[in-house]
């Protein structure tokens, strides 16, 4: 048996066994159409037989018929039900055996086989004459009694509607009768022609068959033909036999003493009829005698004691002593003793006759191999074509054949393997096969069969196969140690212990699980911890394997699902925004579950003061004023805060089950959209509230714009002392770079543009001062108080890493935000600006703040 090594990414193929075809026997009305016998007379659109079969695995099976290239169909097939129709007209005349492919499939395997229908016969022929018109000369002189002719008449049916009987119309009114059963018209005992009073006769015979049925009637066929029968006047002239030649038949049932046949001789004498006689020559061997007068043969030997086949007789015919010139003539006469059909085949074994065979051997034996432990005769005691049959081996098709396939008389009969892989104990257990021996060219058709069973013995040949190529299975994060995963399935059709399956498991992704080397059920590790957070994939190998060593594999997927175990957590930003009236704000907290809805975070307001002034997108986070707050007039109608700074308490809520929640306190500076642009209106905007600020800047820009003139100045001078020549004051003044000392005022008060949308609202402070890890400002520190006044620092200063825990008190508890790298999404730049703005404006009042309150 062939084995197949397996890549490194398996893929099998689950095993598909093909259907098979129910062999009921040649009488059955279902099955696979073997040993089918149909009359000829069967009418179209008949049912006639119905195709039955199965398939192993209990799959849906379907049926066709197929004929060989140039084969008329005389059949359709339902695919589903099996139903055999007769669409085509039968004549058994013509075709007395049909060939069909039957097939069946289960939608992957296919079956066929080749069947043969016998045709039997109906009586649908009708007698027909040969050699006709028929025209008999016949010497008046000829005796009473003596035969003249010979009429033959041929009817293609068989068995008695193929069997013919003559007679005579108006049998009183001639001188003529006629042999019943070989046609043979002889002149009627007592008559003699006269070609005097009557040169032409008209005799009119019927022949008739020995009826049969047809369309469930009994019929009987007859033809008449019109035999003309000339008397010839007797003249002096040799004697000649008519009818020649002649050909006789002795049947094994024939008695001892029965005619065989009658020779005709007349003599050439019209006007003086004379007297003939006949005898045997020679070939009769003694087995046979002549009637000196009417030239009748009759056997005088019983057949069974005849020892040849075929008789060659010489007999002569002569005149009276009268006729001198020419007074005899010769004719051979042809006798065949005819064996009868009446012994069909028959089997033997070792003890005598027998129809049944029984033979133990392993499955899978070799191709070619001889069924040595059968042994079969076969024989048919007839003689000749009598005795002519063949064999044929009825079952599953293509397995064994059977030799030789035609016999004559007797055969050993010898039984080949010619499938070695369909001998297979797992499909069969005992093999049954019919031994049919039919006969080939008799109308009889004699056949005989006998029942040959192959008890199978097993072997190991097949390898475990598992149900599936994969398993899939899905097992909560929660789980406990030693749960069970899914239990997979590996069978064996061997028996005994080739039978048993061990299992085990392999790969990278099988460490955290086990497996019972018996059931198959995987589970995991006693000490297993699974998270889908972690990890929530894995797969790997199981492997199947017999005591021999023959193994398969299949592959374990296995999903570990979320469980809901984890909080939202609020971001870095949370804590503070400024809010500008018309734009929102959002705030994001991300639930670190691996699914949905585990993770799918909603958005509420829990707490307010005063209420009912912000909303909340629910899946967004995104807060917004009521639509009636459109100013900051309106905001201070509302609260007496100069500042504009509410404290809301939010809540992120996930849609697991149970469900969690992570609430925090949100502090919103609300302002207005300012009408100036760019960054020296930003850092105008910034610095209203600390003039003192604004006029450090102005200082230091100055006196940088001094020195950078003192040093273009002195590297003029420097320049033209080197040269010995007083370059013109017009050139000093066109090569001054005062585009270039406003470019560093300009830089120092550029904001550098956020590199992503979370840094917009990021605040660069000095290169000392102190930020937190969720970006505010709430922990309160001494700022470095600058030696003189400086421009603002460039935003691309990194903070210092020296930052404190900040924790926000919540509703529920404390809440210690974390950092959570997640890009927040753009948006437009007016607004974004805006935003900015009025960011800076409350950073730098905060920070005035606590200098103060340092101060104090």
């Amino acid at each position: 048996m062939t084995r197949f090594s397996l890549p490194s990414v398996l893929i099998a193929v689950q095993a598909n066994y093909a259907p098979y075809f129910f062999d009921n026997g040649a009488r059955s009305t279902n099955g696979n159409m073997a040993l089918l016998s149909l009359s000829e007379d069967t009418p179209v659109g008949a049912h006639v037989y119905t195709l039955n079969g199965t398939d192993p695995e209990g799959d849906p099976v379907t049926y066709g018929l197929t004929y060989e290239a140039g084969s008329r169909r005389y059949f359709s097939v339902d695919g589903n039900l099996g139903n055999v129709t007769l669409i085509e007209e039968l004549d058994r005349e013509k075709e007395d055996e049909i060939e069909v492919i039957v097939s069946i499939s289960d939608g992957l395997s296919t079956v066929s086989e080749k069947v043969r229908i016998l045709v039997t016969d109906a009586n649908d022929e009708s007698p027909e004459f040969i050699n006709t018109p028929y025209i008999v000369q016949v010497p008046e002189n000829s005796p009473s009694g003596s035969s003249i002719f010979k009429i033959e008449a041929v009817d293609r049916d068989t068995g008695s509607g193929g069997s013919i009987t003559y007679f005579l119309q108006n049998i009183h009114a001639n001188k003529f009768a006629i042999d019943r059963h070989s046609g043979v018209l002889r002149i009627k005992s007592g008559v003699i022609l006269d070609y005097e009073k009557s040169r032409t006769h008209f005799v009119v015979v019927v022949a008739k068959d020995g009826g049969g049925k047809l369309r469930g009637d009994n019929k009987v066929f007859s033809a008449t033909t019109t035999v003309t029968i000339n008397v010839e006047d007797v003249q002096d002239t040799p004697p000649m036999f008519i009818g020649t030649p002649y050909y006789g038949y002795v049947y094994e049932d024939t008695l001892a003493g029965s005619e065989v046949l009658t020779v005709v001789a007349l003599d050439g004498d019209r006007g003086k009829p004379n007297s003939i006689h006949y005898c045997i020559v020679n070939g009769s061997e003694g087995s046979f005698e002549i009637s000196n007068a009417t030239g009748a043969i009759s056997v005088i030997k019983s057949p069974n004691l005849l020892k040849k086949e075929v008789y060659e007789l010489r007999v002569q015919v002569e005149v009276s002593p009268e006729g001198d010139v020419s007074a005899y003539a010769f004719a051979m006469v042809t006798i065949r003793v005819v064996d009868l059909n009446n012994h069909p085949p028959t089997f033997y074994g070792e003890s005598g006759p027998q129809n049944r065979f029984e033979l133990t051997m392993y499955e899978h034996p070799p191709e070619g191999e001889i069924l040595r432990g059968l042994k079969i005769t076969v024989n048919d005691s007839d003689q000749g074509a009598n005795a002519k049959f063949n064999l044929r081996l009825v079952g599953p098709g293509g397995i064994f054949r059977v030799v030789p396939q035609t016999v004559l008389n007797e055969a050993q009969v010898t039984i080949i393997v010619e499938n070695s892989a369909a001998i297979d104990y797992e499909k069969f257990k005992v093999l049954t096969f019919k031994l049919l021996a039919i006969e080939v060219n008799t109308p009889e058709k004699f056949s005989s069969t006998a029942d040959v069973a192959i008890r199978l013995l097993d072997t190991n040949d097949n390898v475990p196969k598992f149900s599936s190529d994969y398993y899939i299975a899905r097992i909560p994060e929660n789980s406990p140690g030693g749960s069970n995963v899914v239990a997979v399935t590996a069978t064996d059709p061997d028996s005994g212990l080739w039978g048993e399956v061990k299992y085990s498991i392999y790969g990278t992704g099988a460490d955290l699980f086990l497996i019972h080397p018996s059931t198959g059920i995987i589970y995991t590790q006693p000490w297993a911890v699974l998270d889908a957070e972690v990890n929530s994939k894995y797969n790997f190998y199981v492997k199947a394997e017999d005591t021999d060593g023959k193994y398969s594999l299949a592959e374990v997927f296995i999903t570990v699902l979320d469980v809901n175990d984890h909080s939202p957590e609020f971001n870095e930003n949370i804590q503070e925004k400024t809010m500008i009236i018309g734009s929102p704000v959002k705030i994001e907290a991300i639930d670190q579950d691996a699914e949905e809805p585990n993770n799918i975070v909603d958005y509420s307001i829990m707490q307010a003061d005063p209420a009912n002034v912000f909303d909340i997108d629910q899946s967004t986070g995104e807060i917004k004023l009521k639509s009636y707050i459109r100013s900051l007039d309106i905001i201070h109608n509302i609260t007496k805060n100069k500042d504009c700074v509410w404290s809301l308490v939010v809540q992120a809520k996930d849609r697991g089950s149970p469900s969690f929640s992570t609430t925090a306190v949100l502090k919103i500076d609300i302002t207005e959209e300012t009408l100036h642009k760019g960054p020296m209106a930003a850092f105008l905007m910034q610095t209203k509230d600390n003039p003192m600020k604004a006029l450090g800047v102005l200082a230091g820009v100055m006196g940088i714009m001094v020195l950078i003139t003192i040093m273009i100045s002195t590297a003029m001078f420097w320049r033209n002392k080197r040269s010995n020549k007083i370059m013109p004051v017009r050139r000093i003044i066109k090569k001054r770079q005062t585009q270039q000392s406003r470019t560093v005022r300009m830089e120092w008060l550029k904001f550098k543009r956020p590199s992503n949308a979370a840094e917009k609202f990021v605040v660069e402070e000095d290169a000392k001062s102190l930020q937190n890890e969720n970006s505010n400002n709430n922990v309160q520190a001494a700022p470095v108080p600058p030696a003189a006044p400086l421009p603002p620092p460039p935003p691309a200063l990194a903070a210092s890493g020296n930052t404190a825990v900040w924790r926000v008190p919540t509703v529920s508890g404390s809440l210690t935000p974390k950092f959570i790298n997640k890009q927040l999404k753009k948006r437009g730049h007016s607004s974004a600006h805006n935003a900015l703005v009025s960011e800076l404006k409350m950073k730098f009042e905060k920070r005035n703040h606590s200098a103060d309150a340092t101060s104090d």
